[in-house]
């Protein structure tokens, strides 16, 4: 079994000015499954805000949010959100909005639908679900396609609605695993406005991601997960800076590859790019992520690119968060 003497502590202070009842608070929480390491002795007291859980896969995101949501319970220690135990569901999801990483849905059922049916096996009734429903869908901006079925909706509008499920019911605490794995740069810009806008109104938006640099430009602070423990705390952007001799490979797939691939080179934004056989498939290096995401942004609306997806490589990622790792003590 994995050492168990290591505690992670990251923003906890049990007679700190923010009340459980304004915290999701894990105290001393392990989780083994059997003889496999999940978490480990983690103590964190998250306020309100967008806090990112980054790490790669293996690291314990998916297990530190499926404790939070009480789909997994402790082995050791106690958890609770906003003063609710995670072992009451009937208390924990008045609180609680979850958006899984699984792109699943009826896809017989229409957006309303898909919002509505939920609500009313939470509880609420006929009147009070159909006006949550539709209260939930505007905030996703997705009226005018709620009444098509789901299975024709694009990847962009299945997140949206799945969005909008999770909050309709208002909780205060929105758990949301790689929400933004996919999505082209239009859809992931929609989708993060509504993130910004949940935090400003109070709510604790809880996101995680395998991409460093993303979690970074939307939140508040950011969690680094390493083998179930919690290791640093902070903005990345200082280490991520500093990193030019690391540049992190950006997969690209559009209607306009050869365009994009000559517009990186003249903005200066991207160390190199090759396009692919097809031509259809750009892959792109760049040093500064942000300013990437910015320009493809752009891009968007100046050139009408149809973006099939739009991700960064699995062993670049790895690379960058093993740099950060290895150097939490000099930049986090």
């Amino acid at each position: 079994m994995a050492n168990e003497t290591q505690t992670s502590t990251v923003g906890f202070d049990p007679e700190g000015p923010l009340p459980d009842g304004e915290a999701v608070v894990f105290d001393n929480v392990s989780k083994f499954y059997g003889e496999v390491l999940g978490i480990n002795r983690v103590s964190l007291r998250l306020g309100p805000g967008i806090t990112g859980l980054v790490g790669p896969n293996g690291s314990g995101k998916s297990t530190l949010m499926n404790l939070m949501t009480g789909l997994l319970h402790p082995t050791e220690g106690e958890i609770r959100v906003l003063g609710a135990p995670t072992n009451r569901p009937e208390q924990l999801f008045h609180h609680v909005g979850y958006l899984t990483q699984f792109d699943s849905f009826p896809a017989t059922l229409s957006g309303y639908q898909f919002v509505y049916s939920y609500l009313r096996v939470h509880g609420h009734g006929h009147a009070d679900a159909d006006r949550l429903a539709w209260q939930a869908i505007d905030r996703v901006g997705l009226r005018e396609a709620a009444e098509r079925k789901m299975g024709g909706y694009s990847k962009g509008m299945r997140q949206r609605i799945r969005m909008a499920q999770a909050l309709a019911h208002g909780p205060r605490v929105m758990v949301l695993d790689e929400p933004l794995n996919g999505l082209d740069p239009m859809a992931r810009s929609e989708v993060i406005d509504i993130f910004k806008a949940l935090a400003e109104d109070g709510c604790h938006v809880i996101i995680s991601s395998h991409i460093l640099h993303e979690v970074d430009m939307i939140s508040d602070r950011v969690l680094l997960l390493s083998g179930g423990y919690v290791v640093a705390e902070g903005g990345v952007n200082d280490v991520r800076e500093e990193m030019h001799e690391r540049p992190i490979q950006v997969l690209l797939r559009c209607n306009k590859a050869t365009e994009v691939a000559g517009a990186l080179f003249a903005q200066e934004v991207a160390v190199e790019v090759s396009l692919h056989d097809d031509r259809q498939g750009v892959m792109v290096r760049t040093a500064n992520a942000g300013d990437f995401y910015r320009f493809m942004n752009q891009l968007v609306l100046d050139k009408s690119l149809d973006i099939e997806t739009i991700s960064v490589a699995d062993s670049d990622v790895r690379a960058v968060y093993a740099y950060l790792i290895e150097n939490e003590g000099e930049g986090l």
